[in-house]
């Protein structure tokens, strides 16, 4: 947990304790009380284990690259640097590789207030058409899925079924970079296959 987090939590809890008391009394006071330890139990029940993240057994032996893209990837540059950096290029020398492009749903904040998620998933759907078409002219052959919205969750929960040796996170640069650094982050703390991060788009 970070820094800041924890006297975030705190005043959280407390503050609403103290309202309760100043403006109901002690019966409201202990009532909201409450309700923020249930609260904070459910919160804390919800978090997942932050051990290490590893890949189901594979039942064959080879090289399997999982992809995870947090936006499309279309320009040929980009598709080149993402082939150098899993070693795809086969007319480079690359090995040969099963290779599997995973979309987070990226929800936005009407959609999750509305609950409405399949636009969201619409969007990683187009990600991926775009990106393994992409892959495809360059003589990449991959399969796609779309994942949770969570991007280290989507991996960890990829990893189950797809036991890759290598895992690559493809971001835009600039203000998409900064908000995948703590996901990228924690898979290259947690991850046991080899993890990579690509920054795509960069002048």
């Amino acid at each position: 947990m970070t820094a800041w987090k924890l006297p975030v939590i705190v005043v959280a809890l407390v503050a609403p304790i103290v309202a309760g008391f100043y403006v109901g009394g002690p019966g409201v006071g202990v009532a909201v009380g409450a309700l923020a330890a249930v609260a904070l139990l459910v919160v804390a029940a919800r978090q997942r284990p932050r051990g290490p993240i590893g890949s189901a057994p594979a039942s064959e032996p080879g090289r399997r690259v999982l992809l995870v893209i947090t936006r499309a990837v279309e320009e040929p540059a980009e598709v080149r640097r993402i082939a150098a950096a899993g070693r795809l290029d086969r007319d480079g020398g690359g090995e040969e590789a099963d290779v599997l492009v995973l979309a987070p749903t990226k929800i936005g904040f009407l959609d999750r207030w509305t609950s409405d998620v399949e636009p969201a998933r619409q969007r990683a759907q187009q990600h991926l058409v775009a990106t393994v078409a992409a892959l495809a002219k360059a003589g990449i052959v991959a399969e796609a899925r779309v994942g949770d919205e969570d991007v280290v969750q989507a991996v960890e929960d990829q990893l189950q079924t797809f036991p890759a040796t290598e895992v690559i996170l493809i971001v835009g640069d600039g203000e998409e970079a900064e908000a995948a650094a703590a996901a990228s982050a924690e898979l290259e703390s947690r991850l046991r296959p080899e993890f990579h991060r690509l920054v795509v788009g960069e002048s």
